[in-house]
């Protein structure tokens, strides 16, 4: 088992990080490409793909999600993740294709919260509800766009009916996922005493949502390095609370998809490797919220960056 520490020198993870498990996580750093492949959860569909392929992958399965869906006469149901940018190239796809999206229902799965739990408007231009509408349903033919009030975000009007409205229209058909650097769930954190919102016990922890919760202070330096942040580690330019769906809407989702795909501007540098491995191999536990994925039928999207063997490069500098 891979250790980092030496007869020397030996040491406990820092009480700030929520997974301590010394020896659960020396198995997940000997894990390598191969046992991605050969997951035993068979309820896992685990494909490691080049890591071009994961955006593409996602503009193809979202497009022809919709496509297919409307032209079926049928409404669809998203949950969806941080509206990108690229929201605009499927909103000119589903325009070239002349897609009627009046049957389409979208919800965010976050948005951003003050100190006291206030949720930013849709006015605030780096909030996910404003990018949804500014990337996707702008972007939209009006002739092809469901009624606005279809293409949700979290806010303080909303917040307590949220899950009840995904419920209300069937449920959702897919929620698209991915967790932080602290194995987060959209933004539901680990239970620990930093975000004291949330339920430890397993079972209160997969019925919980949603809700506002404090983020980590690794959220804070993961979404630090955004670009919509600056890309610099602001840490004081990212909210300190945040709204969210919980492990609940993650978990009743009709269909799952999570890709396990960033790095640090494409190198081999990523916070998500370690914690890809905890969720997809480590324990379930409310101190890694992902692994929740482990209970459910999922499509999962692994990049060979993610996939590859944890090593130590010293020739790469301190």
């Amino acid at each position: 088992m891979k250790t980092f520490e030496s007869a020397e020198f030996k040491y406990n993870p820092s009480i700030h990080v929520p997974f301590r498990d010394k020896k659960v996580l020396e198995q997940m750093r000997e894990i390598g490409r191969e046992d991605f492949i050969n997951h035993p959860n068979k309820k896992l569909n685990i494909k490691v793909m080049n890591d071009h392929e994961i955006e593409f992958a996602y503009l193809y399965d979202m497009f022809f999600r919709i496509k297919e869906a409307m032209e079926a006469g049928g409404k669809l149901v998203m949950i969806l993740p941080q509206p990108w940018p690229f929201y605009a190239m499927i909103a000119k796809m589903l325009n070239r294709a002349n897609v009627d999206c009046r049957k389409l229902y979208t919800f965010n799965m976050d948005e951003y919260a003050d100190e006291a739990g206030n949720i930013a408007p849709e006015s605030w231009k780096y909030g996910f509800t404003h990018s949804l509408k500014k990337y996707f349903y702008n972007e939209l033919d009006p002739k092809l766009r469901p009624k606005e009030s279809q293409m949700v975000g979290l806010s303080n009007e909303n917040i307590n009916d949220y899950g009840q409205m995904i419920t209300d229209l069937g449920g959702a058909d897919i929620c698209y996922a991915g967790p932080g650097w602290t194995g987060h769930i959209a933004f539901t954190e680990p239970a620990n005493e930093v975000s004291p919102e949330l339920p430890t016990d397993l079972e209160e922890f997969k019925n919980w949502g949603p809700g506002i919760v404090t983020l980590s202070p690794y959220t804070l330096a993961q979404n630090s390095l955004h670009a919509s942040f600056g890309m610099s580690g602001d840490l004081a330019a990212v909210p300190p609370k945040a709204a969210t769906i919980g492990p609940k809407q993650y978990l009743e989702s009709k269909e799952l998809i999570s890709s396990y795909a960033i790095s640090i501007q494409g190198t081999q540098s990523s916070w998500q490797r370690l914690t890809t491995r905890l969720a997809l191999f480590g324990p379930v536990t409310p101190l890694v919220p992902d692994s929740l994925i482990q209970l459910r039928d999922a499509e999962i999207w692994v990049s060979e960056t993610i996939a590859k063997k944890i090593e130590v490069d010293f020739g790469g500098g301190y």
